[in-house]
Formats: C-alpha cells, structure tokens, sequence
C-alpha cells in the first residue's frame, strides 16, 4: 500500500485520492514520486481495469504545497529544479501511459497540480462547487506546467485555454462542463459512486482493447491525419486478432451480451 496516498479496491477498479483533506489535499515531493511510480507500475497490472481519482474531505487537490514544495524550490540550483518539474511532468507521462481508463472525481478546489492530474485523466465527473484553476502564473510561472499548453487547449479549446492560462482565475464547474473539460457534473454525495460506476462499467467491457483506444488518442495527437488513419488500421488489426473479438461476434449471433475477458 501507498505511504503518501489513499489506495482502495472497488472490483477491478482502484480508487485514488490524496490525503491531507485538513489541507485540501496538496502534493509532495514524496506524493509525486509515490503516484508515478503506481502509475507507471499500473501498466503492468492486469487485475485493475480502471482508476478513479477522487476528491477527499469535499476538495480535489491544492496543487503544490506551498511549504513542503514551494518553500524549498525558492532555494535549489537549476539542475534540483530542473530534476523537479521533470519528475511533476513524469507523473503526467505515466498516468497517459498506463493503459488504463482514468476517471477525475473533482469536488471543491482543483487547482496547479491538481487541475493537471484531473486534465490528464480521461474523463472527468465533477460537483457544481469544483473550482478549477492552472494559477501558476499568480506564483510568478509560465502558464505552461506538466503540459497544460499541450493538453488544455485540445480539450477546451485554444482561446478558453490562453485565458485561464494567463490568468490563472478559477473555471466554474458550469463554465467546466460547457466548456468540455467536464463530462458531468453530478450532486457531491453522488460523485464518487457515479464515477466508480462509470469506472465499473469500462471495466467490463474489452480492456486491451481500452488500452489501444487509450494508447491511440494520445499517441495522434502528434500525427498527420494519413498517418492517424494508418495508426488505427493497425490497432484495429491487433485488436481482431484477440479472444474478446471473438467473444463479441459470438454473443451477437447466440443474442447475448458479450463478457469480455481482456484477452
């Protein structure tokens, strides 16, 4: 079990959260790294099929803590900054490369790094009272953080992201889910029984076949639209080639629902 972060089972789906709700859940040093390492690790972890990341004490996350974390950036040399932001961007890198679903559960403050964990999840399910904010320019930073200028724009958009950017004021929920960055918005005492649900049901469905998905919508971004169209004809190849292919095509002539395995 984690030592700097709350880990739970729900059948096939672990549940996530950071556990410092007296503080509104900020990140450490040790919490990162602790998280990277899980998600990296979850690559290879065929008994969870999906992960929600969840909210604790009514709030998501306060990003960096300003103590533990932002104290001590003020005193390190480049190459101790540098090992820094690479481990933060790391952990994005690790939650886009573990072949799993990631469902955000965002209730209360979601804010710096916390924005980002809840951006680089794949879905997200947040309350009316979620207030997201990427504020790193109001600590005197780029606007450009574990790949917000990357991921932000192609979910909400380029504009919408440059103002919050910039800015760094805080998205409503509202605007949240107008905006796409949010799929739903949901009451706080059904946000996480929804995600979980939601989580559940990805779970049962062809979960090599999530993973090509998941593997697919990251890896476009960065090709043409030929390249893209070839990408995919060879995902989908691979993915002809597995037992749950079979299972489907045999529950739809026998009028059953499929039960996929994952094989």
């Amino acid at each position: 079990m984690p030592d700097h972060f709350r880990l739970a089972r729900a059948g096939d789906v672990a549940v996530v959260t950071l556990d410092r709700p007296e503080r509104k859940n900020p990140l450490t040093f040790e919490s990162y790294a602790e998280l990277r390492d899980w998600f990296r690790a979850l690559r290879d972890d065929d008994e969870i099929k999906a992960v929600v990341f969840g909210s604790n004490g009514g709030n998501f996350s306060s990003g960096g803590d300003v103590h533990d974390i932002i104290g001590p950036l003020v005193g390190m040399d480049m190459k101790d900054l540098l090992k820094f932001t690479r481990m933060t961007g790391d952990l994005v890198k690790a939650m886009l490369a573990c072949g799993k679903p990631v469902i955000a559960a965002v209730d209360g403050i979601c804010v710096g790094a916390g924005a980002i964990i809840a951006m680089a999840s794949d879905l997200r399910l947040a309350t009316p009272e979620a207030r997201t904010a990427f504020l790193f320019t109001r600590v005197g930073l780029a606007g450009c953080d574990m790949g917000a200028c990357a991921m932000l724009p192609r979910i909400i958009g380029q504009g919408r992201a440059a103002e919050l950017l910039y800015s760094g004021r805080s998205m409503s929920a509202a605007e949240g889910e107008a905006w796409g960055f949010f799929n739903r918005l949901v009451a706080a005492d059904d946000l996480l029984p929804e995600a979980t649900a939601l989580a559940q049901k990805i779970a049962e469905g062809p979960n090599f076949a999530h993973m090509m998905t998941k593997t697919m919508l990251n890896q476009e971004w960065s090709m043409t639209l030929d390249q893209a169209i070839e990408a995919e004809a060879q995902a989908q190849a691979i993915c002809m080639q597995t037992e749950d292919f079979r299972r489907a095509y045999e529950a739809f002539v026998a009028k059953e629902k499929p039960v996929f395995q994952g094989d």
